[in-house]
Parts: C-alpha cells; structure tokens; sequence
C-alpha cells in the first residue's frame, strides 16, 4: 500500500472512532448522562477525541506493515453510568452505541457500493467507499472482543450479575496484558471474520 492509500486508510480510520466515541456520548445522554457534552466531546472535531498511540501511531503501523487487520482508538468518550435513568439498560446501550454506529456506516457504504456496480465510477470510488466498509467493520468487530477497555467487555459485564463484580475487577486488572497479547497473537484470527462481512456487505472480494 503506497504512502496517499496509508494516509486514507488513516483519516477514515480517525474519522470512524470519532463518530464511535461519540455515539457513546448521544447515547448517555439520551439515558440522561450529559457528562460528555459538559466536557465538550459530543462534537466531531477530531481533536478533541484523538490518543495519539491509538488514533495515529498504531493504525500507521499497522497499515505500513501490512498487517491484514486495521484497527485503532481515541480517547473514551466521559460518561457517568450513576447518572443513568436505567443503569443496567443504558450502561449495555452505551457500550453498544460505537460498534452500532460502525457497523451502520459499514452497511450504507455497502449499500452504496452494490447500487453504484451499475454505473462506470472511476476505481478511486471504490477504493474510498471500500475503506470505509473496511475500517468500520474492522472497528465494530474488534471492540466487541470482551476485553476492557473494548466494548465488548462492557456488553458482557452488563449480563453479569452484581455478585460478579469483585470477578470485574480482577478482569480489568491484567486488561492491558490481555489486550496485548490478544492484539500480538490472536488478531490475526479475526481477518476471516472481516473478510466474510465485506463481501456480505459489499458483494465484492475482500
């Protein structure tokens, strides 16, 4: 991939953990959290949202190596779960927003893609369109791995009764060991994963 197709796949990347982070931030709201807009990070401004390891630093890494899967972060979206009207439903909602809202621009572009094979738009469309799918199921996917601090950890200790909170906190004490060796030896498993939902999504081959 040369250096303009790296800096694409990078914005696009940047732009999508923005709009996951602050679907997280809509969506405490609505369940009557406004922690997020009192911290002014219910905007799109990138930077207000970005972590420089994981918003740059790593997605440039892993698009230079060519490591077959893209995936990055910004910084959480603030929210207080005790300002929740419903703590347990809004908690799973707010965990969910991000990935729903990857997985939506995921499909609309997909569906654009599929509507568009009917006209003769130029291959930059495609590629554009494409990384778009790409980097948002490749997002959605990667933070419904139960982790923390990924969303798919809060989703999973949303199910898990009160008595299991002194398992949560054990789990999130060696979270950053286990991230690691998830993203080292195991993210590499998730490719097929990616590659099925982009031809489901687009019709094309990934």
């Amino acid at each position: 991939m040369d250096a303009t197709n790296s800096i694409f796949y990078i914005v696009i990347l940047i732009m999508s953990v923005v709009i996951h982070e602050v679907s997280h931030g809509f969506m405490a709201e609505y369940f009557g959290d406004d922690t997020a807009r009192n911290a002014g990070r219910l905007t799109l401004n990138p930077l207000k949202h970005l972590d420089l390891f994981g918003s740059i630093l790593l997605p440039a890494v892993l698009v230079l190596t060519q490591a077959g899967f893209l995936f990055g972060w910004a910084k959480p979206v603030p929210y207080n779960p005790n300002n929740l009207s419903n703590k347990r439903w809004g908690t799973l909602a707010v965990a969910s927003a991000g990935v729903l809202a990857n997985f939506s621009i995921a499909i609309i572009f997909g569906i654009i893609i599929r509507i568009s094979t009917s006209f003769a738009l130029p291959p930059s469309f495609y590629f554009i369109t494409s990384a778009i799918v790409i980097v948002n199921l490749a997002l959605g996917i990667f933070n419904l791995v139960p982790i923390p601090p990924l969303d798919g950890s809060k989703i999973l200790f949303s199910f898990l009764p009160e008595r299991a909170f002194s398992f949560i906190l054990a789990y999130e004490q060696y979270s950053l060991i286990l991230l690691l060796i998830f993203i080292v030896f195991f993210s590499n498993y998730l490719s097929p994963v990616l590659a099925y939902l982009f031809h489901l999504t687009t019709g094309l081959a990934f």
